[in-house]
């Protein structure tokens, strides 16, 4: 099969809104394209290639990864750099990539955590697999409780000054934690760019400190999974469909589908449909409903899939009333306690 060249859309800047991360002078789109899931070697490179190549038409510039992220580890930074060479060459420039460097990645004592050496030498073996000479965020993906704080910032420090990351960023941290890698970055002269974390209606642990320090710090918000694992769409609300992520995935539990989370999902789901829109896409609205929180990290396994989500940034803002009513429904169900 002969495999026409790949031209970007002429239009992909025009549908898609763009937000600062931060006090910094990146803007990053409302949602951005994560490779946690459905881009390793058990997947097929024709539909991964065509989901990301859908992801940048689409206007989507910010492409997230971690050393980690397959199966095996290794392999979407190694698929992604082959969707690179192959068609997203040209477009180098236009294009946001991010990796991450904490939870295991090799045997023995310098495989993951926060060592200067794991996080350095992890970023040589993640730009070698990406087929690139730089990243544009590099994060520490979790704090390490043996290490210090300042061991792990001055291996981001120097991987910036190095050449190979333009941005240095943390994902995971807690909101003390946070506050004193930022303080050890700035003093290092390589201000924290961005924090990204779990959060979505049913993940609120963000709220507890860690957005007013990211407000107060002037650092980009980005949120990871903020469809709860597809448990904030509707796949769930009549049963179990044969083969859905929950069936097989290490992050989801059929034990998971209780009569409370049915509940309020449900009520949710009708709040969503009320907005003439899916219950994800309110879902992925509600995320960046804020500045703090600049994008929505999504995954795809269809380009389908990723339109509907992307679309999701087209809706009419939340009133109060539509807010209050999610805020009680998430937090306290159809009764309040």
């Amino acid at each position: 099969m002969v495999r026409i060249p790949y031209v970007a859309n002429d239009a992909r800047y025009d549908q898609m809104r763009y937000r600062r991360l931060g006090r910094s002078g990146l803007e990053v789109p409302g949602v951005s394209l994560g490779l946690w899931q459905n881009f390793g070697d058990r997947h097929q490179r024709e539909v991964q290639r065509a989901i990301i190549l859908a992801a940048f038409d689409m206007g989507i510039t910010h492409f997230d990864l971690a050393n980690n992220y397959g199966p095996p580890p290794g392999a979407a930074e190694s698929n992604f750099g082959a969707v690179v060479a192959s068609d997203l060459r040209p477009y180098r420039d236009e294009i946001v990539v991010a990796t991450k460097a904490g939870y295991r990645m090799g045997p023995g004592p310098y495989g993951e955590w926060g060592s200067r050496k794991y996080l350095l030498s992890s970023l040589d073996q993640s730009l070698t697999r990406l087929g690139l000479d730089y990243v544009d965020i590099f994060y520490h993906h979790r704090p390490d409780p043996d290490t210090p704080v300042e061991e792990s910032m001055m291996a981001l420090d120097q991987a910036v000054r190095s050449g190979k990351a333009l941005y240095a960023g943390v994902s995971n941290y807690g909101p003390e934690r946070t506050l004193e890698a930022i303080t050890i970055l700035r003093k290092l002269g390589t201000p924290m760019l961005v924090h990204q974390f779990s959060y979505h209606l049913y993940e609120r642990t963000p709220e507890q400190g860690l957005l007013d320090v990211l407000s107060r710090e002037g650092v980009g918000g980005v949120a990871f999974s903020p469809l709860a694992q597809g448990m904030l769409t509707n796949r769930y609300l009549a049963g179990v469909p044969d083969g859905s992520r929950i069936t097989h995935s290490q992050f989801l539990s059929q034990h998971q589908l209780t009569a409370t989370y049915l509940e309020r999902t449900r009520a949710l789901n009708d709040i969503a449909a009320a907005r003439d829109q899916t219950l994800a896409q309110m879902a992925i609205q509600w995320v960046v409903r804020t500045a703090t929180v600049a994008s929505a990290i999504v995954g795809a396994s269809s380009v389908t899939q990723l339109r509907d989500t992307v679309s999701s940034l087209s809706y009419p803002p939340f009133s109060d009333e539509e807010i209050a009513q999610i805020e009680r429904l998430a937090v306290h169900g159809t009764h309040r306690n």
